[in-house]
């Protein structure tokens, strides 16, 4: 992990939109999932978007970036100026196809790190491709991203990830730990202007500030079996939570934007999977009502942030691109 620093103006927030296959996501992992059917749907975001000036990064992964369609709708948006693209590695549908599909292995940075960098090699190359310039933004599918992954995406030209989920342990699953992580940006590669923006994750509660100290709790399988975090979140005292509308309500949102805020924090990630734009394909959105309610979460979640704490909004290459200028000017 490398040196955090703070930014010095008034909060930003930037938008990242895991941008990916419809599947079941209560059935196994399969090679055969492949379609993209809800990424036109995207519209119904860019209408909020539009009107906040909000540009999102689309991290599309190796079925969106091979769909002539899919490519069509986002490359329209690129040139119009009103959104990013960047890469999303799903190993069990990149190419190549070496490895056995299993829970273990949809974490890429449990592969062989042959396998893993030619699978984000297959992606990168994908994505120039369809697009016409290399992606310099990443984020680990199941947010598997390991010490092969920072490694490979540093040499590969990526400026900024997006994988770290802050006080969250995924490892009872097989995937990584970020328990004790930095939960702001920090640099992963200075050398090679690699940065750090880790999703939204932290505390809300009368005892908020001790979350950090405590955020190993709300992954261990012991507490969880004990209904220990439920127990916190009820009593009013700590609660985990993170800047997303897939299942998450506006007013948490808001309050964990506050919360955070208070305690000095200045960049935000609110973060969503493009499937969740059409209904039926994951378990936060199944018809029309609930997409209005999540359109309406988003909606909230940024009106708050702008009107009560003087936010803006940013992407993540422009917040790399202003760190990388602080620092050479240092």
């Amino acid at each position: 992990m490398g040196r955090s620093a703070q930014l010095e103006n008034g909060p930003e927030l930037i938008i990242i939109v895991d941008t990916e296959e419809e599947f079941d996501w209560t059935a196994p992992f399969s090679r055969e999932n492949q379609a993209t059917t809800a990424i036109p749907a995207q519209a119904r975001a860019h209408e909020i978007y539009d009107r906040f000036g909000v540009v999102p990064t689309y991290v599309i992964d190796h079925p969106v970036a091979t769909d002539p369609r899919a490519v069509v709708f986002l490359k329209g948006l690129r040139d119009a100026g009103k959104a990013e693209i960047g890469a999303h590695l799903h190993p069990w549908v990149t190419p190549p196809h070496e490895e056995e599909v299993t829970t273990f292995n949809s974490y890429h940075c449990n592969l062989p790190p042959v396998l893993e960098r030619a699978k984000v090699e297959a992606l990168t190359d994908a994505i120039e491709q369809g697009f016409g310039a290399r992606p310099t933004v990443f984020k680990a599918g199941r947010y598997g991203f390991g010490p092969n992954t920072r490694r490979v995406i540093a040499e590969l030209g990526y400026k900024v990830d997006c994988s770290v989920v802050p006080h969250s342990d995924f490892s009872a699953d097989g995937g990584p730990s970020f328990v004790g992580w930095p939960d702001r940006p920090y640099w992963l590669d200075e050398g090679r202007g690699l940065l750090e923006i880790p999703l939204t994750v932290g505390f809300i509660g009368a005892a908020a500030g001790l979350g950090k100290k405590a955020g190993g709790l709300f992954s261990h399988p012991g507490a969880a079996r004990l209904r220990v975090p439920g127990m916190l979140a009820r009593s009013g005292l700590l609660a985990r939570s993170r800047l997303s509308p897939e299942g998450v309500p506006a007013e948490e949102q808001c309050r964990l934007l506050a919360a955070m805020a208070k305690r000095g924090h200045r960049l935000f990630s609110l973060t969503y999977h493009s499937p969740s734009l059409a209904p039926g394909h994951t378990p936060y959105v199944g018809d029309e009502a609930d997409l209005a309610a999540f359109l309406a979460a988003i909606e909230t979640a940024l009106t708050y942030f702008r009107d009560e704490l003087g936010g803006t909004f940013t992407t993540a290459s422009r917040v790399q691109a202003d760190w990388a200028a602080r620092r050479a000017a240092a």
